[in-house]
């Protein structure tokens, strides 16, 4: 049973790390590393300078001329302070955080403030806790902005409903650092007492409050800032930042995977502005990690627009640490956290090595291993069950009132009024769509029509569904549809206990156990339009990619591959933990989930490093294809 640590115990034990840190700063004592002949970006005086950089307890001591028991020779490179993603919602990166971390290390992130509002829409509370505990003591610093709309809307129905008070005891945490994203900006501009508590509640502590509020203006912008909302991260075009920084607001520069806004608001990066920027990912889905990269790609596509290299670095790390008054990080100065990313230059911008508090976490891309935090048995427990909805049948969905018509509008997250319709009707691609309510069994389910789909045959279903992640299903036919949503309730499970055999339509569902990003990395070298249950690989020959794929596997289970020149629709799995699940009926769903557009024939290749650890388990119906769920 461990003991509490007594206040003047505390004290002491910071006393003796301060006294080293000053007699190695004072040239007394040796540093545990210094790093050699380092040329840096000193963030205070927006320069590059040079100088050996010593380190002692985690922290930097100095920069000048030091000796250390460990001794790095940096010479012709260039040392950054780690970046930090000022808005992130971790449950987008469809891993655990844990393996999170490993994924962004590489990438020179050592810092995140995460919003952990897809986990509590389903948990409540239970699941910022279980958030909480998942990142303690991570090489990445996972900071918390407390979810402020759960539910997002009185118009659906999510696992919980969390007012100011059943927050308000997370506030005393010390790595919450406020209120996250106030998307309710209609309830803020017009004094809705239960949004307003929630800001009110946050100032109380001393606490930031984020903001999200697309095309505000005038008075009604005025009314949401006087409300006491700090920053946006919903910028799409210029006239919409600068609005909002006239009135004082800081901007959250957000290239993600669905909202990319770096190259509209690129003109920001300038003396007038630059001070109060930031840059965010918001969502960050796999592919983008690992094929693209995550804060480090923002500064080298910044810099490719035209941005002074020292000032994308510094939007990168320290104005995102100064907004969240996390003061020691985001620079090279006495007294910050030794976190470091050593890169070769900066038209390449090849991250070399990456340090946590003064560890080597990687070196040219090999991650150093640390262990996964301890979580409680009954978070755990929670977070795999998740789903409370009674079996259905077709008649469920069987409606013949008119129903509207949501009509999708290709390449956007934007719809349009299609008029009405009360069937289906495939050959004008008139689908029906249901939300069935999965947390309550209250069996309430909402039925319309879709178009604009493509959806030839048979049915998908999805609780991944902002933002309350109900169930939602496309379908062809009412008994598809049914089949598909009991499928996505029956796969409530604990991920832990996986085994072969699992049917579904007659086809087995093959299992990859314990499988992590090295693993999905090797997929990802493949060649020829393979598809393995539904998901691509890329291209290789069918043979071939069998034995491949199963010696990788370590001959855990069969893997059936089939050549379709066909794509999976890889966004299906958005905001996918271990409580979100996709099922995929019938043969054609591939083929109609996903109109790709040119420039994204070269992004689809390789994409095997699409799909990450925890990334589900996709059923086909009628196709003879084994499915394949990594865990």
């Amino acid at each position: 049973m461990s003991v509490k640590e007594s206040y003047a115990g505390k004290i002491n034990r910071k006393l003796n790390k301060k006294l080293r840190v000053i007699a190695v700063a004072a040239g007394r004592e040796p540093a545990d590393l210094v790093l050699k002949n380092a040329t840096y970006v000193n963030v205070f005086s927006n320069e590059l300078c040079h100088g050996d950089i010593a380190v002692a307890e985690g922290l930097i001591v100095g920069m000048g001329a030091y000796n250390g028991i460990a001794e790095v020779d940096v010479s012709g490179k260039i040392v950054l302070p780690g970046f930090v993603d000022a808005h992130i919602h971790l449950e987008s990166s469809l891993v655990s955080p844990t393996e999170f971390a490993k994924a962004v290390l590489p990438h020179g992130t050592t810092t995140v403030i995460t919003d952990p509002h897809e986990i509590a829409n389903v948990m409540g509370t239970d699941g910022i806790e279980y958030m909480l505990q998942a990142t303690e003591d991570l090489p990445v610093d996972v900071r918390f902005m407390l979810p402020s709309c759960v539910p997002a809307t009185p118009l659906d129905e999510s696992g919980a409903n969390l007012d100011y008070r059943a927050i308000d005891s997370f506030y005393d945490h010390p790595r919450v650092q406020g209120l996250a994203e106030m998307m309710n900006f209609v309830g803020a501009i017009n004094g809705d007492p239960q949004v307003v508590e929630k800001i009110v509640a946050s100032q109380a502590h001393h606490k930031k409050i984020d903001g999200h509020a697309p095309d505000l203006k005038g008075n009604d912008l005025n009314a949401y800032i006087a409300a006491g909302v700090y920053s946006d991260h919903e910028c799409h075009d210029l006239a919409d930042a600068i609005a909002k920084l006239e009135r004082g607001q800081f901007i959250m520069i957000r290239e993600g995977t669905a909202a990319r806004n770096l190259e509209a608001l690129a003109p920001l990066l300038c003396d007038k502005y630059v001070e109060r920027c930031m840059f965010c990912t918001d969502d960050k889905h796999p592919s983008d990690l690992l094929e693209k990269g995550h804060i480090d790609y923002i500064v080298k596509k910044a810099i490719s627009l035209g941005a002074d290299p020292i000032t994308a670095v510094k939007v990168a790390c320290h104005n995102a640490a100064r907004y969240f008054l996390l003061n020691n990080r985001g620079g090279i100065s006495p007294g910050y956290l030794a976190d470091f990313v050593i890169i070769d230059n900066f038209q390449d911008f090849n991250i070399e090595q990456v340090y946590k508090k003064g560890v080597l976490m990687v070196d040219h891309g090999e991650i150093q291993d640390f262990p996964s935090p301890e979580i409680e048995p009954y978070l755990v427990e929670r977070a795999h069950k998740t789903f409370h909805v009674a079996a259905l049948t077709a008649e469920d969905f069987a409606e013949k009132r008119p129903r509207g018509i949501i009509g999708m509008v290709d390449g956007e997250i934007t719809t349009v009024d299609a008029g009405y319709s009360d069937r289906i009707d495939v050959e004008y691609d008139v689908l029906k769509i249901a939300v069935v309510e999965r947390h309550k069994n209250t069996h309430h389910i909402g039925i319309g029509y879709i178009q604009g789909y493509g959806l030839k045959s048979g049915a998908v279903a999805t609780s991944i569904s902002h933002d309350s992640h109900n169930i939602i299903v496309v379908g062809t036919n009412e008994t598809d549809m049914a089949a598909a949503v009991n499928r996505v309730v029956e796969r409530d499970f604990d991920f832990r206990q996986a085994a072969d055999g699992i049917k579904t339509g007659g086809n087995n569902l093959g299992v990859v156990k314990d499988q992590h990003i090295p693993f999905i990395k090797q997929l990802g070298k493949f060649g020829e339009n393979a598809v393995v249950n539904g998901i691509v690989f890329g291209k290789v020959k069918q043979a071939a990619a069998v034995a491949r794929i199963s010696r990788l596997a370590g001959n855990q289970t069969a893997v059936q591959v089939k050549i379709k020149n066909i794509y999976f629709h890889w966004r299906a799995f958005k905001f996918m933990l271990y409580f979100f699940d996709v099922i995929v009926y019938r043969d054609n769903i591939c083929k109609s989930f996903l109109r790709l557009k040119d420039e994204d024939e070269n992004h689809i290749s390789g994409s095997g490093r699409r799909v990450f650890k925890y990334c589900g388990d996709a059923g086909f119906s009628g196709t003879g294809l084994s499915a394949l769920r990594y865990f």
